[in-house]
């Protein structure tokens, strides 16, 4: 089973395939409650030169909700990850799959909830 869902934007600049992956996020109904710029924390910490490499946390307000509702400690699994990383040829896109992410908490309307989210951050994803 794969664990991510995957998009290579090909000859892409870096910066614009954020943007343009974070309206994707807001049109279907994300927003990005962190960030981390890998890059520029790893020539922080470790003096090191690294492609580009951001994750952003995005989150679906009504569908957290929702979850929450059904599962209080799905907190820990949230928010969804989504990474943009620079690659040969383009950058890459991808983004976690909510359904696998909760595989361990027996939950059928929980598993229903992250079914839903996996579908939008696949339409956000597939929008770039």
């Amino acid at each position: 089973m794969d664990y991510t869902i995957n998009r290579l934007i090909a000859n892409a600049e870096f910066d614009a395939v954020e943007a343009r992956t974070r309206a994707a996020l807001t049109d279907n109904g994300f927003g990005i409650l962190t960030e981390i710029d890998v890059k520029a924390t790893m020539k922080k910490k470790l003096d090191v030169e690294m492609p580009a490499y951001r994750i952003l946390g995005a989150c679906n307000p009504k569908m957290a909700y929702q979850a929450i509702g059904l599962e209080p400690r799905v907190g820990a699994m949230l928010p969804c990850n989504v990474i943009l990383r620079e690659v040969e040829g383009g950058v890459e896109v991808s983004a976690i799959d909510p359904v696998a992410s909760m595989q361990a908490i027996e939950n059928t309307e929980l598993t229903a909830v992250a079914g839903d989210v996996r579908d939008l951050l696949a339409k956000a994803v597939e929008a770039i």
